[in-house]
């Protein structure tokens, strides 16, 4: 077959048409990113040592399928201490990263035209991944302040088979409280939806109140696919390692998409990954107090900005300042790249993200100086 007449799947084509993430051009030259989702950091010492001594000890061939077995005995550990109840064998799944740990839940249960209910604005993936299934997205755009509107979600979770969220949130900072997480429980008990709740962000969490996470609420039990990665807390995003934790039919579902695509994850990643879990505490800390600051810095600098209104990012990484100015965001994204200033586009998590942008303050507080310093140059200059 000439690769001319090639057609690509259907699953292919549902994502081109709907997808809204989008690809920026390399930064180069006197650019300044605050694009980026990940984090400045180098991966701590020790557990770059655990993956070199892990290697030198033969971890060079497959891992089980659903994981390392200390590994997947530590993360049961940490998820039965956070959930009060105690994890069985087969209620965790280790995955390539975060990305393959979404990925595997989301196609183990979404068929062909099923309500999948996502907030908007949100990480783009999840719209992505219910497409190729053939699911049907039901986004539920946010009230003002960017967090839920419950009367909204109540009548959008009717009918629907999944939702999907992240807490805190991707692209907003908004850290859900205990009262909504809870409210979120008793309405997806109401309609009888599952859920994935991807809380990759839960160790930067800046508000007085103690974060809770879907594992802490007993009503989430029994329909709930907890999403977990290594990436954004231990500065690990190129190891490639998150993990799922679930109902055992549940897990064994996105297991078998898991294996089928993937296969097992890396053996001395793994056991680098165990090190993390058990020994890195204080450089989690660490790196928090530094991201503390730059919030900050960030914040200051956003606030002097007359074309943007600021809510409070409350967690993980990222400002979504809103502005006044009548362009679409992709195009202001472009004409703030002449400025020399790299920044997301808020419509790419959701059409609620129009007239948005989102900035990362995962960078050094050197480029998060200069890139506010140009941003307002070149919203000053766009009037």
């Amino acid at each position: 077959m000439s690769s001319q007449n090639f057609k690509a799947a259907e699953a292919v084509l549902r994502v081109e048409l709907t997808s809204l993430r989008v690809q920026q051009p390399a930064s180069s030259g006197d650019m300044v990113s605050l694009a980026m989702g990940e984090p400045d950091f180098d991966t701590p010492p020790r557990i770059v040592q655990a993956a070199v001594e892990a290697l030198q000890a033969g971890y060079t061939h497959y891992a089980p399928l659903l994981g390392d077995k200390a590994l997947c005995s530590a993360l049961a550990d940490e998820v039965s201490a956070q959930s009060g109840n105690a994890v069985k064998a087969g209620e965790i799944l280790v995955t390539h990263g975060g990305t393959a740990g979404l990925a595997a839940a989301i196609l183990s249960i979404v068929n062909p035209g099923d309500r999948v209910v996502i907030p908007d604005p949100t990480y783009s993936l999840y719209a992505d991944l219910v497409n190729m299934a053939g699911g049907i997205c039901v986004p539920m755009p946010c009230r003002a302040d960017l967090h839920w509107d419950l009367e909204r979600l109540d009548r959008a979770l009717d009918g629907a088979k999944l939702f999907v969220f992240c807490n805190p949130g991707n692209p907003t900072g908004i850290v859900h409280s205990r009262a909504e997480i809870e409210a979120l429980g008793q309405l997806v008990n109401k309609h009888d939806t599952l859920v994935i709740a991807d809380e990759a962000y839960s160790d930067l969490v800046f508000t007085d109140r103690p974060f809770t996470s879907v594992l802490h609420i007993p009503a989430f039990a029994g329909r709930t696919l907890f999403c977990q990665t290594f990436s954004k807390s231990y500065a690990m995003t190129g190891w490639r390692v998150g993990y799922l934790a679930g109902p055992a039919e549940m897990i064994a579902a996105a297991a078998r998409v898991h294996n089928t695509v993937n296969g097992s994850v890396n053996s001395a990643v793994q056991r680098a990954a165990l090190v993390a879990l058990t020994q890195c505490k204080d450089d989690v800390k660490r790196m928090y107090d530094v991201y503390r600051q730059r919030r900050v810095l960030m914040m200051e600098g956003l606030s002097a900005i007359p074309e943007l209104k600021l809510n409070q990012p409350e967690g993980a990484f990222y400002c979504f300042p809103a502005y006044s100015l009548p362009i679409p965001a992709i195009d202001m994204v472009s004409l703030l790249r002449e400025q020399g200033i790299a920044v997301r586009p808020g419509s790419e998590f959701g059409a609620a993200g129009e007239g948005h942008l989102r900035l990362s303050y995962a960078a050094s507080s050197e480029a998060i100086t200069e890139g506010v310093r140009r941003l307002k140059r070149g919203l000053a200059s766009f009037k």
